[in-house]
């Protein structure tokens, strides 16, 4: 049964067209939002239009929900997330999230930049989440009454989704690296020793975003795979000085082969809903 508040905005939806069946619901990170493109037929309203979401407060991050088909299947794309520094609430994405699951979406694509650690994956490069590192302190399911709030994390990388991302890839032709992303709160930057400290734990790239929401996606049933664009070299590997307007202007300029990964990826799953 979905949640009250995602129900509430899931009749909303309904309403404007965006029902479901959903072969897959995703989220775009920063300056990624141009996944949106191509969609067919799309239907678009504002988070601000639906009730129990929350607006976007960061650039480069926009504050929509789109519904369109790839391939004839039926996609769920919210242009823009909550980050946990913007008020300090970890759970700041389980109403859309959830209100995904109650239209229909059993399958949910996670994109973000990166800094990375890795030498053979630089600014522009795509890699694949095989696993993550909550270095943040902060968990949104902290306050959940109900022995669910104990989710098993192992495999929260679904590895069937990760197979399909490699297949999609090669279809492209894209280079996909695979990493294991550690989460630090923002909104400052990593320090180099912050990164030294992530890359001894086993890190490859590091960011603020994207594992509170795998984790409400594995408490809410859902299944994950999650992309990230490297943006820059992480703080102190090589030349590496991050800052926020170099993670826009270098997701801006990878978007193209992220979205064709990710169209190749939805055109694959199996149909949700019909046009």
């Amino acid at each position: 049964m979905a949640e009250p508040a995602a129900e509430r905005a899931a009749a909303t939806l309904r309403q404007a067209g965006f029902g479901g069946p959903h072969a897959c619901a995703i989220v775009t990170g920063t300056g990624l939002g141009g996944i949106k493109a191509g969609l067919e037929a799309p239907v678009t309203l504002a988070y601000a239009d639906i009730p129990g979401f929350p607006e976007p407060g960061v650039s480069g991050h926009g504050g929509s929900l789109h519904r369109g088909w790839i391939a004839g299947r039926s996609v769920l794309v919210f242009e823009g997330r909550a980050h946990a520094y913007e008020r300090g609430d970890a759970g700041a994405m389980r109403v859309p999230l959830a209100t995904a699951q109650a239209l229909g979406a059993q399958t949910l694509l996670l994109t973000n930049a990166s800094g990375s650690l890795m030498p053979h994956a630089g600014p522009g490069g795509l890699v694949m989440l095989s696993d993550h590192i909550n270095l943040s302190g902060m968990n949104p399911l902290v306050g959940e009454a109900s022995d669910a709030r104990f989710v098993p994390m192992t495999g929260a990388y679904d590895p069937e989704l990760r197979s399909r991302l490699r297949v999609a890839a090669g279809t492209c032709g894209i280079t996909l690296h695979e990493g294991v992303y550690a989460w630090f709160s923002g909104p400052s930057f990593e320090t180099p020793a912050e990164v030294r400290m992530a890359g001894r734990l086993g890190a490859d790239l590091v960011g603020m975003s994207t594992v509170p929401e795998v984790i409400l996606a594995r408490f809410l049933g859902l299944r994950v795979a999650a992309l990230s664009v490297v943006t820059n070299r992480a703080a102190g590997i090589g030349d590496g000085a991050p800052h926020h307007a170099e993670t826009k202007a270098v997701a801006g300029q990878a978007a193209g082969d992220l979205a064709r990964l990710v169209h190749a990826f939805a055109a694959a799953l199996p149909a949700g809903g019909h046009p």
